[in-house]
């Protein structure tokens, strides 16, 4: 529940914000529909800004009613700097003064329908909209912002009694017809935020209205009601409830038929009562015992009555003694751009998980919401327990419901923390795909909606329930609101090769080599991941090739690109790829790469001499060149490293630890050809952890976007599997 704050205070700053209930909360008011932002950077296009944003929450613009005149001096240029950086809060309250200020009626529902598009939770802000409509004279359109704050949050108790008043104060209280709206619309509110431990004020505003419309068996049935809700004003309820019964006579607060029984019940009772009073008296003859009046009774059907409703009292007291240091943990109820600080993080899991152990501790034990107003269904269902010997007195404790309510009360302060909800996500998804999918859909679409991660859980989970369609749409939209993530285009490259679309796969590699030619690092990456896909699944080493080799035009000093060329080249047939190989190391020997890198190619060219070669002359000529380009490049090295605190010496050792000579010695007549590499890797297997490719996950990239180097994005797990 949100913060419980007087229409006086000052909203502008903060807007005290409450959350959406449970989808299955409540019928007459749905989850939010998706809102669409506007994003015009441009004072020019306000008829299309505000009509955008009325559209995301079927907001009817003000079409044939006259305009105020030209817009406040300065709301262009606050307009603009809102829209510029729509996540900056303080912005959007800005115009929003400043709009109120000005008292222009067309500014200011302009800007409200454009902020609420972007921060729906803030239920003040709703209910400045609707009294702004309702001041103009548009009752109907006060009543239509309010229904629709309602589907963005069903658990605003204050929202809800706003909505509640207005009705109140608007309808004809004469036709029947707007009792019954208003009955419904109580029954719609606690519904959908009735289980809420804050949610006091509105109970108490039905029982009142019941009671103002002469109906006490009905606020009867809604006393009843409260009393099995875990609640903070638990107690006073029930001092209430009890003054109420014994203020009004029983067959005035219980149904015909529930009366009928309980008199009855006190009449064999009664006659209990006289037979052991009249145990070694004269019996009174037949006909003449006196039977007792309606009146005469009442105190011992109030005894009866408090009785069974003591038991359920003891019961409620025990379930908000367990919640009552979860709930006094908690300090900011309602949503706010600050973030939280770790303390409230920590309240927030400690009493989820603690709810989610109650669900797992035993069975539901839930009462119905739904109550005729006429009877006193509580009351027969409390009767039917006891006649059955039932311990249970009906508290709506544990369980499902009560699960989603916190969690939906977690997601007003926490909205803006991707792990609240994924996990809720969790929780709905072995339940519902569609509540899951939907929570998924307001996370991304409402509040974290530049945040990539949950992008990318929401795409795996489409994709892993086999909507791929939806799973691209998604990542298409990711992509579009914040371009320039590698990830998210490898993800897109990833679902269509996972789909058998290769060519889709293709595509969009080489649409993002050709985008990245600024950026040469971003640009190899992508050439890599381009050749490694026309290598290993199209089966083509030419194009992946020509991939490798254009990218060398504009990085030839990317120790990347030649390992990996070096790797298609190795990867190939020995009897026609020894020049390709040779070629390739002797390309990167001419890069300005720095000596050691050029030394570990000249190693690898002569491992492939080494196995492959054809005739002993040419293991020759590479080895020779081999040990000149050591003795060349040994001092440039040493000099190059000098502030290295690697030992130079280790650097021209073989990975098998076996020391490369200081100077090449003469040949002798049968020359013989020193070992200087390690044993090759078995060919068909995983050359990357033989060259090094894998390197390129580990080594230390630059940022792209402000998002994170190369390190961390291509952790899979991340988006693939929500963290626990």
């Amino acid at each position: 529940m949100a913060a419980e704050g007087s229409d006086s205070e000052d909203l502008s700053s903060n807007g005290l914000i409450e959350a959406p209930s449970a989808p299955e909360a409540m019928e007459a008011v749905q989850p939010p529909p998706e809102t669409v932002e506007a994003t015009e950077e441009n004072g020019g296009e306000l008829a299309s800004e505000a009509s955008e944003a009325a559209t995301a929450y079927n907001m009817p613009l003000a079409e044939n009613e006259e305009e105020d005149g030209e817009l406040p001096a300065d709301f262009d240029r606050l307009w603009k700097l809102a829209h510029d950086n729509p996540q900056d809060f303080s912005s959007w309250t800005d115009l929003l003064q400043y709009c109120e200020q000005e008292s222009h009626m067309t500014a200011s529902r302009r800007s409200l329908v454009a902020f609420l598009a972007r921060y729906p939770l803030c239920y003040g802000y709703w209910k400045k909209f609707a009294d702004l409509e309702r001041r103009a004279g548009y009752t109907n359109k006060a009543q239509e912002v309010c229904v629709q704050g309602l589907k963005a949050i069903p658990l605003s108790v204050d929202l809800w009694i706003h909505y509640i008043n207005l009705l109140l104060g608007t309808l004809n209280m004469n036709l029947a017809e707007s009792s019954q709206r208003i009955r419904s619309a109580f029954e719609e509110a606690v519904a959908a935020a009735g289980l809420d431990f804050h949610s006091d004020r509105l109970w108490e505003l039905y029982i009142e209205w019941e009671k103002e419309q002469g109906d006490m068996r009905a606020a009867s049935g809604v006393y009843d009601r409260v009393l099995r809700v875990p609640t903070q004003l638990y107690s006073s309820h029930y001092d209430k409830f009890k003054t109420h019964l014994n203020t009004h006579a029983p067959k005035d607060v219980l149904s015909a038929e529930e009366y009928g029984r309980l008199l009855e019940e006190c009449k064999q009772s009664h006659k209990i009562e006289k037979a052991e009073q009249a145990e070694g008296e004269e019996e009174i003859p037949p006909g003449e015992e006196k039977e007792p009046t309606e009146e005469e009774l009442i105190p011992k059907m109030r005894e009866l009555l408090l009785a069974r409703r003591e038991k359920v009292f003891q019961d409620l007291e025990g379930e908000v003694r367990k919640r009552w240091n979860f709930e006094d943990a908690i300090k900011r109820p309602y949503f706010h751009v600050k973030p939280l600080d770790r303390t409230q993080l920590r309240a927030w899991h400690s009493y989820l998980d603690w709810e989610l152990t109650q669900l797992d501790a035993g069975d539901e034990q839930e009462v119905r919401t739904e109550v005729e107003p006429e009877g006193m269904e509580g009351w027969e269902e409390i009767k039917k327990e006891d006649n059955n010997g039932s311990n249970s007195s009906g508290i709506v404790a544990g369980g499902d419901q009560r699960v989603r309510i916190l969690f939906e009360r977690c997601l007003i302060a926490c909205a803006l923390y991707e792990e609240f909800w994924t996990k809720y996500i969790q929780y709905l998804e072995p339940q519902s795909l569609d509540e899951a999918r939907a929570v998924f859909r307001r996370a991304c679409e409402i509040h974290l909606a530049h945040k990539h991660t949950m992008h990318l859980q929401w795409a795996t989970f489409e994709e892993r329930h086999g909507d791929l369609n939806e799973a691209r749409r998604v990542l298409e939209a990711l992509e579009t609101s914040v371009p320039g993530l590698a990830m998210v285009r490898l993800r897109r490259a990833g679902l269509e090769r996972r789909a058998g679309r290769l060519d889709e796969s293709e595509a969009l590699l080489r649409d993002a080599v050709a985008q990245a030619k600024e950026t040469p690092h971003l640009h190899a990456f992508y050439s890599i991941k381009l050749a490694r896909l026309l290598l290993k699944l199209c089966k083509n080493p030419s194009k992946a090739r020509g991939v490798l080799q254009e990218a060398l035009e504009i990085s030839p000093d990317n120790s990347k690109l030649h390992l990996n060329l070096l790797e298609l080249e190795v990867s190939g047939d020995p009897r026609g790829s020894a020049e390709g190989v040779q070629l390739c190391v002797s390309r990167a020997l001419a890069a300005p790469l720095s000596p050691r890198t050029k030394i570990l190619f000249s190693q690898r060219g002569l491992q492939y001499a080494e196995d492959y070669g054809t005739s002993v002359h040419s293991v020759l000529t590479v080895y020779e060149e081999h040990q000149k380009l050591l003795k060349e490049l040994g001092n440039k090295k040493r000099g190059a490293e000098n502030g290295d605190n690697e030992d130079p010496d280790k650097m021209l050792k073989g990975e098998d630890g076996s020391a490369l000579p200081a100077t090449p010695q003469p040949p002798p007549t049968m020359p013989h050809v020193p070992i200087t590499t390690p044993p090759p890797p078995m060919m068909g297997a995983d050359m990357s952890a033989g060259y090094g490719y894998g390197g390129w996950y580990q080594v230390e990239q630059p940022q792209y976007g402000g998002y994170g180097g190369y390190q961390q994005p291509w952790n899979y797990n991340q988006g693939y599997y929500p963290p626990s």
